[in-house]
């Protein structure tokens, strides 16, 4: 069965990076949860994946004379400040309310979400008994120096969650490599094709697991390294037919937009 992994959360059907995406990506059945953490200006780690955050925040709004500067140059009670829910129902950005996928109720009750600490995502996810995949990013200036790799696991250690909730993918993989020589009971997962120029070698033995852009692949280079045994979770795959195709081959997981199309060709 292949591994559903909830990209950002179920964020088409609800705000991406939120507490209530993670919430209803678990309601659905998903295997795990992806997430992004950012830095905050005072050192805080959130859950964000933009740099600007005018896409999912109103920080347009409410720190409009600093638009668009990146995550790095607010502190966590500015960021804590924002309201990270109502640009859904906004922007519908997967036509998933449109389409009637969303519940009215469950849609009304976004306006105001808050983005997450990733102590908050931690917490829930040991709450939920569920597990996380999170994903370390290069950090836009002045963070840039930033040591990610110290800092989520300090706070790993704190909040008491482990490699049985827990894992660790980037596009990083020297950070990957670092954080594994530290803690190697975690699992870590190399991102590959990030960007156009990335090479996708599925060589290096160091990693457990692989997750490509499914696009820089055919299916049948796919095929062949499963048949290789590399452990691969494409990412992100929403179209149905990309789904099965992937699913028949034999792909460990499949990192995705809508966990729940994932599931329901899992059951079918």
């Amino acid at each position: 069965m292949v591994t559903v992994i909830a990209h950002r959360g179920a964020r088409s059907l609800a705000p991406e990076n939120t507490l209530a995406a993670a919430r209803k990506a678990y309601k659905l059945g998903a295997d795990l949860w992806e997430t992004d953490v950012a830095i905050t200006a005072d050192d805080r780690m959130v859950l964000m994946h933009d740099d600007a955050m005018t896409r999912t925040t109103n920080v347009a709004e409410i720190f409009a004379e600093r638009v668009p500067a990146p995550f790095s140059t607010y502190t966590l009670a500015e960021i804590r400040s924002l309201d990270a829910g109502s640009w859904f129902e906004r922007d519908d950005p997967f036509g998933q309310i449109a389409a009637g996928a969303v519940d009215p109720q469950q849609l009304a009750r976004f306006a105001g979400e808050k983005v997450p600490t990733l102590k908050e995502a931690f917490q829930l996810t040991l709450e939920l008994d569920w597990f996380l995949n999170l994903e370390l990013k290069t950090q836009p200036s002045p963070k840039h120096n930033f040591d990610v790799v110290s800092a989520v696991l300090a706070l790993a250690d704190e909040v008491g969650i482990g490699a049985n909730h827990l894992l660790f993918s980037s596009a990083r993989l020297e950070w990957l490599k670092t954080l594994k020589q530290r803690k190697p009971e975690f699992e870590v997962q190399a991102i590959l094709g990030l960007f156009p120029e990335d090479p996708m070698d599925f060589s290096d033995p160091f990693f457990d697991t692989f997750n490509p852009r499914y696009t820089r692949l055919t299916l049948d280079e796919f095929k062949m390294q499963v048949e290789l045994g590399v452990k691969l979770n494409p990412y992100s795959v929403n179209d149905d037919e990309m789904i099965a195709s992937l699913i028949e081959i034999g792909v460990t997981g499949l990192i995705t937009d809508f966990p729940q199309r994932v599931l329901k060709q899992c059951l079918a």
